[in-house]
Order: C-alpha cells, then sequence, then structure tokens
C-alpha cells in the first residue's frame, strides 16, 4: 500500500510568545521489508531560530525548533510519501512464556531494539496490581507468547470502551482500566502494563492508521488522527509483533509506524514549551491518503 501523510500544527497565542521550543516525532520510518519512506519533509512557519533533525536512541526521526522571537502564530506541516509491504503479524513460531523467561535471561544485547529496554515499569506504564492481576488470567507458562498477545489485546477490545472524551493525554492508565473506557493511548497502556506484569517484553508504537468513511459518506480532509499500539518480543524465533488493541487485530498494511518506544512519553508526537503572558489554542489535523485507490 502506498500512502500520501499530511500532519498540520496550528498554535494560536493571545499574546506575542517570547520564547517557543518544539520537538516532533511523528515522520514515518524506514523499515527493512515492512516500510519505507519515499518522500517526507517538515516545514515551519515562522522559521525557527534553530532547527535540528536527528534520530533518537530508539531510531525515531526528531525534529527539534526553538524560536527566539516573538511570535503570536506557530503552524507545522509534515508531508510524507510511504509504502507498507508488510504488517507485522506473527510470522515464524512464538515462544511459550516458561521459555520467553530463560531466553530473556540470555539476552546480552542492550541495542535500541533489544527487549530488555521493555521489560520495566515506565513513566506512563507503572506497575499495577489490579491491571497485573486482570492479565494473568491470559497468561499462562507454557501457551505461545503471540497467543498471549492477541488474547489480551482481544480482552481489552472487549471490555474497555473507546471513548474519545473521556480521558486526557495524563490521564493515569490505572484510571482509565477502572472506568473502562478511553482511547486508544489507553488502551496501548493498558496492554503494555499487563504484558509487562506477565514478564513479556513490550512497548509503544505511534503511528498513522488508514480510516475509512462510513459507506455512503465522503472522506473528510484533515479528520484522520495520530494512531497508537502495542509492539512485543515473541522470542528469537517470533522476533517482534505487533497488536492494536484499539481494533483487536495484528498490525497490517494500514498501519503506518512513526516511532518506537517504552510508553508515551518516548514518542509524543509533538512536545514543547513556550514562554507567554497569555493562553494559546492548537488545532491539528491529519490525512492518511491511500494512493491510487
Amino acid at each position: 500500500m502506498l500512502y500520501d501523510i499530511k500532519l498540520a500544527l496550528d498554535y494560536a497565542f493571545e499574546a506575542p510568545a517570547a520564547g517557543a521550543r518544539q520537538i516532533l516525532r511523528a515522520m514515518p520510518l524506514n523499515i527493512p521489508d515492512r516500510q519505507r519512506l519515499i518522500t517526507g519533509a517538515v516545514s515551519v512557519a515562522p522559521l525557527p531560530s534553530s532547527r535540528v533533525d536527528r534520530f533518537d536512541f530508539f531510531g525515531n526521526a526528531v525534529t527539534e525548533m526553538a524560536f527566539s522571537e516573538a511570535c503570536r502564530n506557530i503552524v507545522i506541516s509534515l508531508d510524507a510519501r510511504v509504502e507498507v509491504t508488510a504488517g507485522a503479524a506473527p510470522v515464524a513460531p512464538a515462544s511459550t512464556l516458561h521459555e520467553l523467561q530463560e531466553q530473556i535471561r540470555a539476552l546480552r544485547d542492550l541495542g535500541s531494539h533489544s527487549p530488555m529496554h521493555f521489560l520495566a515499569a515506565s513513566r506512563y506504564a507503572p506497575e499495577d496490581p489490579a491491571i497485573h492481576n486482570w492479565a494473568s488470567g491470559h497468561g499462562g507458562g507454557y501457551r505461545a507468547v503471540s497467543d498471549i498477545v492477541s488474547d489480551l489485546g482481544q480482552a481489552i477490545n472487549t471490555e474497555m470502551r473507546f471513548d474519545a472524551d473521556a480521558t486526557t493525554v495524563d490521564t493515569p492508565a490505572a484510571e482509565a482500566f477502572a472506568a473502562r473506557h478511553g482511547v486508544c493511548q489507553d488502551f496501548t497502556h493498558i496492554m503494555i502494563i499487563g504484558l509487562r506484569g506477565l514478564g513479556i517484553p513490550c512497548g509503544y508504537v505511534s503511528g498513522y492508521l488508514r480510516t475509512l468513511p462510513p459507506p455512503g459518506q465522503p472522506r473528510l480532509e484533515g479528520a484522520d488522527a495520530m494512531h497508537a499500539w502495542v509492539c512485543a518480543w515473541c522470542g528469537p524465533d517470533a522476533g517482534w509483533v505487533e497488536y492494536d488493541p484499539t481494533n483487536a487485530t495484528f498490525a497490517g498494511t494500514d498501519h503506518i509506524v512513526a516511532g518506537y518506544g517504552r510508553d508515551y512519553a518516548d514518542v509524543a508526537p509533538i512536545r514543547g514549551a513556550i514562554r507567554t503572558s497569555g493562553g494559546h489554542t492548537s488545532n491539528q489535523s491529519v490525512d492518511v491518503i491511500p494512493v491510487g485507490s
């Protein structure tokens, strides 16, 4: 599948902002045998006083911008064309949970994709006894880890209600779990906490998802959104798989990866700070456009 990705972020300040700094992590990644970034560009208006484009520890594309001149409006635009040729469902036999523990103990790799970085609790995915106890009902020492991932993801999809107004970026996963509602970020963090409680290395995937309008209705420009799902290590043969609990499916060619991390803190699409005496508003629009369909 070939996609054009368009992201626009618009910040308007009541009073001129004397200083601002933004960090963007939203460019689709190059992933061998899975996803190819054909073209990609980030434009900013007004031009920042300084800009650095780099890759972080996990290999995510980062654009850092600093504004020293006072401004009332900042617009950040991303345009990319990406080809997705495969999903991230299991393609080789997964280890059992019992085998996985022995395999983790034998690991010596500390590179950016090492499962060792994805075992411990993190800022948005802390240890939580209620989620751990709930997840334990879906795990077993002699079951394939990929089956546990799928079962837990389907359980979250069944028991949780998607509600775009129920939570914010900073709502704790435990709160969303107790209320049994939230958005893709909440579903993903709950699944990460549950899998880590079982001893399965897992992390957060930030990206884009192709969405389809209701039958008979036109596609609305800018109405798509960034999405989140889970990556989990299923042993040395199966490697990393990706599961989308919001849609109860392994990631397919409709899932476009922009970043990997331990949780949302590592891959927030935009993060920053401003210095101003007034309030501000922000607007975001996302388009995921299949090319040639």
